[in-house]
């Protein structure tokens, strides 16, 4: 029995080995960098990472609408390297041939961030060589845009409002207090008594001048008999 399939075994390695090798029709390259990605708490390349790569890689497929039947057993891997890096191709179920790059390409592209997710690396640290990376959905605030707009608005208006009143009432307060001064100057301008050859004068208003007691005044200039 083992005999008998001994040379199965060794065709479905050669159509294999012609399917998948590097630049192949379909093929697409893989290198990772673990050592970047994860420093000191770098795991191991070996076959159990190989086994869900090609779990995530049938996973992405079968995610289109027509490739329902693949399996992991279609994921080929070749040339793979210490590094780590190695080609991969996906064989059709029901032909013998891989399927084509356009298809592994879109389901790639639409499940990139699972991908990377389940190795703990990004696309700077997986890379599909042949596949370019691809920018996830631009995250959506919680708070709408326009509301946003609408408080920065309010807020720079509440402060010009505030500002402006604060303004007013130090103006307010400098012209009281101005106003009280000029008023304590008239005050003591209109009390001040002056001293003229030693005798206190009574001053009058500026404008009418100043009458000085020391000499007697029009009606008492006689003295009646």
């Amino acid at each position: 029995m083992l005999v008998a399939l001994f040379p199965t075994l060794c065709l479905v390695t050669v159509i294999h080995a012609q399917l998948c090798r590097p630049d192949a029709e379909n093929a697409f390259k893989v290198r990772l960098s673990l050592k970047t990605a994860l420093g000191d708490k770098a795991y191991a390349w070996n076959r159990n990472e190989e086994y869900l790569f090609k779990a995530m890689v049938a996973f992405s497929l079968r995610t289109l609408s027509n490739r329902e039947t693949i399996e992991i057993s279609n994921v080929l891997l070749c040339n793979i390297t210490k590094r780590v890096s190695f080609w991969f191709v996906v064989t059709d179920p029901s032909k013998n041939q891989t399927l084509p790059a356009s298809e592994v390409q879109e389901a790639i592209r639409m499940n990139r961030n699972r991908i990377n997710n389940a190795f703990f690396l990004n696309d700077q640290t997986l890379e599909f060589l042949e596949i370019p990376t691809t920018f996830g959905p631009p995250t959506e605030p919680s708070t709408p845009t326009w509301i946003i707009t609408f408080g920065a608005v309010f807020f720079i208006v509440a402060v010009g409002i505030v500002l402006l009143i604060i303004s007013g009432i130090h103006k307010r307060r400098r012209k009281s207090k101005a106003s009280r001064e000029t008023g304590d100057v008239e005050d003591k301008h209109e009390t001040m008594v002056t001293i003229e050859n030693g005798i206190p004068c009574d001053t009058l208003d500026s404008k009418e001048g100043r009458i000085n007691r020391a000499f007697p005044a029009d009606d008492e200039k006689f003295t009646p008999l």
